[in-house]
């Protein structure tokens, strides 16, 4: 049955690209109005003409508690209100713990942990405001099992998945959170930093990498944008309405015990 969510008005950070502007598209395809936040202006701009002419959008830096709060204000009132906060905003590094500068620290946890902590803060009291206000959080399976040469964003992603239980609890009932964490997802900006990362590694060409991830996996394919962004309708629908505070994983069984070279 097809997800409709006429009606929502969801505001989506990180839209300008990759699992954000996929999610966006969804769920304008869906039925929402959607408002996209990204602090990439130009490619801000297409992702909104992509979903329609009238599409807002606003330039914000998710780590600054001023911007955030203006343009969540800006997005609320554009939208005649707001009841779903979509925060897929996110970078990533891939250094050893003994090459990670501060400010590679200060920048991954400013970006994906204080900057879905502000985007939270600032939508809560119009997602609360209607009573039926979702939080849907990106996180990753390397927030569930920290990742090597990824110290950063694993802090990070564990992080979020911490913030989003905490306060679950807090905007209960009126506002359910969750977060979905998902494997790498070639197809973004993130995968294809990973991927390229992977291949000079390990000297195999890209589509060799890839093929290499998804034998790994139970389900034998790689994750896609797609995959992300419908685990995140069915969390803002109607059909999620008693879930929350859970950390769903779109990982293709990766997180599963399965056997080594049993097939």
């Amino acid at each position: 049955m097809a997800i409709e969510l006429d009606g929502r008005k969801a505001l989506v950070t990180g839209g300008a690209s990759g699992i954000g502007r996929e999610t966006a598209q969804r769920l304008a395809a869906a039925g929402a109005q959607v408002a996209l936040l990204d602090v990439d202006a130009a490619r801000l701009e297409e992702a909104g003409a992509e979903i329609g002419s009238e599409t807002p959008t606003v330039v914000a830096d998710v780590r600054s508690p001023e911007a955030v709060k203006e343009a969540v204000a800006e997005a609320a009132r554009m939208l005649g209100g707001l009841d779903t906060l979509v925060c897929c905003a996110g970078v990533i590094h891939v250094k050893g713990l003994e090459e990670i500068s501060e400010e590679d620290w200060d920048f991954t946890l400013g970006v994906n942990l204080k900057g879905t902590f502000l985007c939270c803060q600032a939508a809560a009291p119009e997602l609360r405001e209607g009573g039926r206000g979702r939080i849907v959080i990106i996180s990753s399976d390397a927030g569930k099992r920290g990742a090597p040469l990824l110290a950063a964003y694993s802090a990070s992603k564990a992080g979020v998945i911490g913030l989003a239980e905490a306060i679950a609890v807090e905007l209960a009932p009126t506002v359910t959170v969750n977060c979905v964490c998902p494997v790498g997802v070639p197809t973004t900006g993130m995968g294809q930093q990973l991927l390229e990362w992977k291949s000079e590694a390990t000297a195999m060409a890209p589509e060799a990498v890839l093929d290499g991830i998804a034998s790994t996996l139970p389900l034998r394919r790689n994750c896609s944008a797609s995959d992300v962004a419908e685990a995140v309708l069915f969390l803002v629908s109607d059909s999620a309405d008693f879930i929350t505070g859970v950390a769903l994983d779109v990982d293709g069984g990766a997180s599963l015990n399965a056997l080594p070279g049993a097939g």
